[in-house]
């Protein structure tokens, strides 16, 4: 279920919103206070999918949070404000905000924009997590290896191997590179690449079309 921060000083206004979310099955959480959101946003300890955020507000305004927090956040910020100058949306779009939504404002309209931007956000995080060239596809999040659809089983270090060459694909990478980037300081020595490289090409290049071997240097994934 997506979650949803709304930061309102208006406890009325915020609890509304978050009736109407409850209602389409969207999680929110209400921060009233614009220094504790600020505070709870720098730790990190909450992922949130949006970022509902009021204008006018005590301590710190909504614009100058959105300020202090869009390097910190990925998820969409959309304003919701009383503020209705053009000017006023200017700014909030310049700033970092993905959209703004004028107070009063109308129910169906504010769930249609936020399930818009979970949409999209939802399929950023999935093409940030999938890459695909080829017949060969892997998913960073479930560690998962795919040729032509069908699931191949991959080790570990294999999986971490494959996605390294495929994130860095057409360029040639030195066994030194790929040994650091990943073994790490792990025990062990370079001619394990040469192994692991080999285990990959049985179990999804057996042809040579994506591993290619740059000979006295390492290797590069190319695209086909």
């Amino acid at each position: 279920m997506p979650k949803v921060l709304i930061i309102d000083d208006d406890k009325d206004i915020a609890e509304l919103v978050s009736l109407i979310l409850k209602k389409e099955k969207i999680d929110s959480e209400i921060i009233t206070d614009s220094l504790e959101a600020l505070t709870k946003i720098e730790e990190g300890k909450t992922n949130y999918d949006l970022i509902l955020l009021d204008v006018m507000m005590p301590n710190i305004s909504g614009t100058e949070l959105c300020i202090k927090i869009r390097d910190k956040v990925t998820c969409p910020i959309v304003f919701l404000s009383a503020k209705k100058e053009l000017v006023d949306k200017m700014v909030g779009y310049e700033i970092g905000g993905d959209d703004y939504i004028t107070k009063p404002f109308d129910n169906t309209e504010l769930v249609l924009k936020i399930k818009s931007h979970l949409r999209l956000q939802s399929r950023s995080k999935v093409s940030k997590n999938i890459i695909t060239i080829g017949e060969i596809s892997i998913n960073k999040e479930s560690f998962e290896v795919y040729k032509n659809n069908k699931r191949v089983e991959v080790s570990t270090r294999e999986f971490e191997l494959l996605t390294y060459l495929m994130e860095n694909a057409g360029i040639a990478l030195s066994k030194e590179q790929i040994f650091e980037k990943v073994w790490g300081n792990c025990y062990g020595d370079i001619g394990t690449v040469a192994v692991n490289i080999k285990n990959l090409r049985e179990k999804l290049d057996q042809e040579n079309k994506y591993i290619i071997t740059i000979w006295g240097y390492g290797y590069k994934f190319v695209r086909n």
